[in-house]
């Protein structure tokens, strides 16, 4: 079971940055892949980023793909998600994810066992 608790939301102009955190519950976190998803007004809920159990391996949705990066510190059983040159159409419901099934399609829902409640993300223009 993992329980997952993001935060560093918020109200942030065009271009400007913010870093997320996902902080895991559970003595086997360091064995879940880990990613972020994010639902904007109006749209169904569309992946960003997932980083492997490992931190070897990324994968980045074509929209942030240069702006955006995923990182993991296993000691402290945190995710991360560093947002660069923040666009409007970045504001988003984040929520973060884990999973232990690794050969799954990763950029489907159905392919992550456990969600955080999420943090909202504003880019004003």
């Amino acid at each position: 079971q993992v329980q997952l608790v993001e935060s560093g939301g918020g109200l942030v102009q065009a271009g400007g940055s913010l870093r997320l955190s996902c902080a895991a519950s559970g003595r086997t976190f360091s064995s879940y892949d880990t990613g972020w998803f994010r639902r904007a007004p109006g749209k169904e809920r569309e992946f960003v980023a997932r980083i492997s159990w490992s931190g070897d391996t990324t994968y980045y949705a074509d929209s942030v793909k240069g702006r955006f990066t995923i990182s993991r510190d296993n000691a402290k059983n945190k995710v991360y998600l560093q947002m660069n040159s923040l666009k409007p159409e970045d504001t988003a419901v984040y929520y973060c994810t884990a999973t232990r099934q690794y050969y799954r399609d990763y950029e489907s829902q159905s392919s992550y066992d456990y969600w955080g409640q999420g943090t909202q993300v504003t880019v004003s223009s």
